[in-house]
């Protein structure tokens, strides 16, 4: 019994040996998870690659104006869009295009939303009434009009004015591509310029034939 515990005894002190030889090269990196501290900071300090192009952490003034206008902007063309469905005897492809821009640009408010919330900037808020004085915004009493009129008169009023509505818009997404920062929002800037510059001369068509 006596050489059986000197045996398990001898083994064990062996094994405390070993380990204690391996100590010092504990933070040479050979086992990961095992340097915290010693050879650099931890990876979740560390910037994530993943992420630096991106919206939230890539953008500068211009981007922050862009949204903070523009949200306003397309929430007057969605009021507008919203007023001439309403009405009967519009021609339907002044239907249409109402339907196609106010598809278009009621997501873009909420990503343009998000996008602020995101840099923890504040918005002029979304009401069709908070951006006058920008351009192409459509003033009370031409919005009233809009309300009053019917049928040929309304899908009239409604092209001309969202004609001039688009060109301002137009307008401020060709700052926010020349100025900003952000990818994602010079890519929604083009995005604008492209469809509505489009429905600029589809509306100009459209009217001439009224």
């Amino acid at each position: 019994m006596n050489k059986t515990r000197f045996t398990v005894a001898w083994a064990a002190l062996a094994a405390l040996i070993a380990l204690v030889g391996c100590t010092p090269n504990s933070g040479s990196g050979s086992m990961p998870g095992m340097d915290h501290g010693m050879s650099g900071p931890p990876a979740s300090s560390l910037p994530s690659h993943g992420t630096a192009g991106s919206s939230d952490s890539a953008h500068n003034a211009a981007d922050v104006m862009f949204a903070r206008m523009m949200i306003p902007h397309h929430a007057q063309a969605v009021e507008m869009s919203d007023v001439i469905l309403t009405k009967k005897d519009v021609p339907s492809a002044v239907t249409a295009l109402a339907v196609r821009i106010k598809a278009a640009q009621a997501p873009e408010i909420q990503k343009m939303t998000a996008w602020l919330e995101g840099w923890s900037e504040p918005t002029m808020g979304s009401s069709a009434h908070a951006g006058h004085g920008m351009d192409g915004m459509v003033g009370d009493a031409e919005l009233q009009k809009l309300k009053e009129a019917q049928g040929t008169e309304a899908a009239r009023l409604y092209l001309s004015q969202m004609i001039a509505h688009h060109e301002g818009a137009v307008t401020m997404a060709k700052t926010e591509i020349s100025q900003g920062k952000s990818t994602e929002a010079v890519q929604l800037a083009k995005d604008i310029v492209a469809a509505q510059e489009q429905e600029i001369q589809d509306m100009k068509a459209l009217l001439a034939g009224l």
